[in-house]
């Protein structure tokens, strides 16, 4: 009886340890797929430059390594190794160092400053660009409207990016609706409402400034406006359900 009281003791003992450590397995699952890791098949092969002024190809995955080159907006890159997590933030805009290919070279660049999306290039319509886009992701809308008065028309134009991330949408905006260069992606800290003026509008620009809400430190939608005489125009960035939705209305007087 003694013998057999130990077995079952022993099997209960086994069978609590091994519960314990299942669970434990279960807790380090559930916190790895909390994180802002990506499966690496998910991951795109390739992705665009969207800074303006050019990105920095460095030798480690740091921003005090050493400069290799700088690759210019619009360019694309063989992605090598995605890093899958959100390991820094520069500019209010989180990312990590991935590792990536350009010219034959190989090193790092910040991927808060790449794109899946191709930029639209220069003097691109945004009904063209969108039929481009939809080759590669069919979740791509958009749509035009007319409206106003006789005297004061109006033309818009709606295009939804299947992203959740305001700098895509604000740097594709920022190419593709004419969004002066010289703004720089907005910081989700500050402000709940924020006014930025164009230190570098044109002499015959009435308005040209960028407004920019947010609510406890979290985007929620950048406008820029514009106005010269008998003309101007607004672009609205903001989120929705189905994606980044960028809008551009214009208005002639």
């Amino acid at each position: 009886m003694k013998t057999v009281a130990f077995s079952i003791l022993a099997l209960a003992g086994f069978t609590f340890l091994f519960s314990c450590k299942n669970d434990t397995k279960t807790n380090e699952e559930t916190q790895t797929v909390a994180t802002d890791s990506i499966p690496a098949e998910n991951a795109p092969d390739a992705m665009y430059v969207t800074a303006v002024s050019g990105l920095t190809l460095r030798e480690f995955p740091n921003l005090q390594s050493a400069k290799l080159t700088v690759m210019p907006l619009g360019t694309k890159v063989k992605i090598v190794n995605a890093e899958g997590k959100t390991t820094m933030n520069v500019g209010g805009i989180d990312g990590a160092m991935d590792e990536v290919e350009f010219n034959n070279q190989k090193g790092f660049a910040f991927n808060g400053f790449l794109s899946k999306f191709f930029p639209p290039g220069e003097n691109a319509s945004a009904k063209h660009y969108a039929e481009e886009l939809k080759k590669d992701f069919p979740k791509v809308g958009y749509s035009e409207a007319t409206g106003g008065t006789a005297s004061k028309p109006t033309k818009t134009e709606t295009l939804v990016l299947p992203t959740d991330k305001w700098h895509e949408a604000f740097f594709t905006a920022q190419q593709l609706f004419d969004i002066p260069k010289s703004f720089a992606f907005p910081n989700p800290k500050g402000s709940n409402n924020e006014t930025q003026q164009n230190g570098n509008k044109k002499k015959n620009d009435f308005i040209s400034e960028l407004q920019i809400s947010r609510n406890d430190n979290e985007l929620q939608k950048i406008v820029y406006n514009y106005k010269t005489k008998g003309f101007g125009y607004t672009v609205t960035i903001s989120k929705e359900s189905a994606g980044m939705k960028l809008e551009k209305m214009e208005v002639a007087d």
